[in-house]
């Protein structure tokens, strides 16, 4: 696996962890993370940021409140204020970087922030794959995200790993990667800034992209999406192909809301053949 820098990087109003593979590739990829207890970008990217990094810059941050970046005090009070931060958040770090132009994966929560990055500096991005997105009109809360969002009300690790056998079509197959990251983020989860953060983050109502701003949106989209994905259901990628102008859709059947985990190898080549203009 290539090896993975990791850093802590200071911008004007934030701290940010950031992931980081492929350094010096001319074209760069921002990856972004979903949400849930404990999540972190690592756990979320490891493979893509391995796979993609000997013909892209990989950088995959930890978001505001979760992992190892800052927190904000005082807490939004709505998710438009949370979303205000991440995308100010992902700027400072782009410039920090000297970063002029980056694809995007987004990934769940991710696809929500990649699609205000779109609408508030569009032209410091380029193609986008949007991954097992939510937070459309159309996303119905159902009760594995329920009872995800419910983590704080009991938290134990034996909770975090069937929440997480939530997010698999097969969890028997993926025992293995479930008990791994079980343990992590438990741990992560129950440090008190992620908690008050977290809580503040489920707390709040995800605020969809007005139908007028999604057929503005002129960038490439590839919307993937796992077909039994029971966290944040196929139909809201549907909705984004309706109004979406330059998009196109590839569902995986047998797969949950880590398609980037349950179809490794395959979603790793097809992000990289979208970005490379072969598919």
């Amino acid at each position: 696996m290539a090896n993975i820098t990791q850093k802590l990087m200071k911008t004007n109003n934030f701290e940010t962890y950031l992931n980081r593979t492929g350094e010096g590739n001319s074209e760069v990829i921002l990856f972004l993370h979903g949400s849930g207890p404990g999540v972190f970008a690592w756990a979320n990217w490891r493979y893509a940021l391995a796979a993609c990094s000997e013909e892209y810059d990989c950088l995959a941050p930890d978001l505001l409140g979760f992992g190892n970046s800052s927190h904000p005090n005082p807490l939004p009070k709505n998710r438009q204020g949370w979303m205000d931060h991440w995308v100010n958040q992902l700027i400072e770090l782009l410039d920090e970087l000297g970063i002029q132009k980056a694809h995007v994966v987004g990934n769940s929560l991710g696809c929500s922030v990649a699609l205000e990055l779109l609408l508030e500096h569009p032209e410091r991005f380029g193609k986008v794959v949007l991954m097992g997105p939510g937070g459309t009109p159309n996303t119905k809360l159902s009760t594995e995200l329920a009872r995800a969002k419910g983590f704080y009300d009991n938290p134990s690790e034996k909770k975090m790993r069937q929440i997480m056998s939530w997010f698999v079509y097969d969890a028997e197959k993926l025992a293995p990667e479930i008990d791994a990251l079980a343990e992590t983020r438990y741990e992560t989860a129950m440090r008190p800034e992620i908690n008050l953060s977290n809580e503040s983050i489920f707390a709040t109502t995800p605020v969809p992209v007005p139908v007028t701003a999604l057929k503005r949106i002129q960038h490439p989209v590839l919307l993937v999406h796992g077909r039994d994905d029971m966290v944040c259901s196929v139909e809201s990628s549907y909705y984004l192909l309706s109004y979406l102008p330059n998009v196109q859709l590839h569902v995986y059947g047998q797969t949950g809301h880590w398609t980037q985990i349950e179809q490794q190898e395959s979603f790793n080549h097809l992000i990289q053949s979208y970005f490379s203009s072969k598919l």
